[in-house]
């Protein structure tokens, strides 16, 4: 739901609006951008932030269309950066299991009004919430899991489905690196690759359920630019930042937003 008045204009900063917003609500969608490009440089729990503000200000099933573009631009950004740390030959064993998902995945956001997709959306953030949690806590127990056919099979179901209901699919695929035993610089070329091109795969899907139309691509306009900064920080960061700290708040943040959109 927009903040301020509805009526469609900016108070100081922009003109015509889309979806209602006003200048607030723009604002606040800023931060999500950073969020999210900030996200993408290794810390992907915290496109959760990214996914529950656009909800909010916007709705839950319009945030999934609202979201891909961002992903997109951010993916083409960040792949060069870490372009020499995988190769496609990674990447292919992913992508007919993830695709067969994203497909059937489609059919379930069909079917959703916006308070079912408010629910789904929520309900993934919190088992992203747990997965987060198992990685953190439970890291010996994970690395000894076999990697085996049936654990990819599964993972990559996993990152279809919630990649196509909710744009979250980065903690499911933290746990996979994990037991993989990915160094941090193989986890982000191999995720720069694969993402970028699942989320172009999800782009006539969500076109045919109008989520991704003149209007969110409008605000798109709006609101693409800080992911700049987040980026840009989150390179920076991702060498000196003390995990522990970061990611307590990562986690409390996370817990808040899946709870947020299941219950309330």
């Amino acid at each position: 739901m927009p903040l301020g008045p509805s009526n469609g204009k900016g108070w100081i900063l922009f003109g015509d609006l889309p979806f209602d917003a006003t200048t607030a609500t723009i604002l606040f969608a800023c931060l999500g951008a950073f969020s999210l490009g900030f996200s993408k440089t290794g810390f992907p729990g915290l496109a959760i932030v990214n996914v529950l503000i656009i909800a909010e200000l916007f709705g839950a099933k319009n945030s999934v269309g609202i979201i891909l573009p961002m992903l997109i631009i951010c993916d083409i950004i960040v792949l060069p950066l870490f372009w020499k740390y995988a190769s496609w030959k990674q990447i292919w064993p992913f992508i007919p299991v993830i695709f067969a998902s994203i497909i059937g995945a489609y059919f379930l956001l069909d079917a959703f009004d916006d308070l079912t997709a408010r629910r789904v959306i929520g309900a993934i953030i919190l088992f992203m919430f747990v997965l987060q949690l198992v990685r953190e806590f439970k890291r010996e127990f994970l690395e000894h899991l076999p990697d085996s056919r049936v654990f990819r099979w599964i993972s990559c179901v996993m990152i279809g489905v919630s990649t196509m209901l909710a744009n979250a699919a980065g903690p499911v695929y933290s746990i996979y690196a994990l037991v993989h035993k990915m160094k941090k610089e193989t986890f982000l070329g191999v995720g720069a690759r694969l993402f970028l091109l699942v989320n172009l795969f999800k782009v006539p899907f969500l076109g045919q359920l109008d989520l991704i139309n003149p209007e969110s691509l409008k605000l798109n306009i709006f609101i693409l630019p800080p992911h700049n900064p987040g980026i840009i920080n989150g390179r920076k960061l991702i060498n000196i930042i003390t995990p522990p700290a970061f990611e307590i708040h990562q986690y409390a943040f996370s817990a808040i937003a899946g709870v947020r959109l299941l219950f309330f």
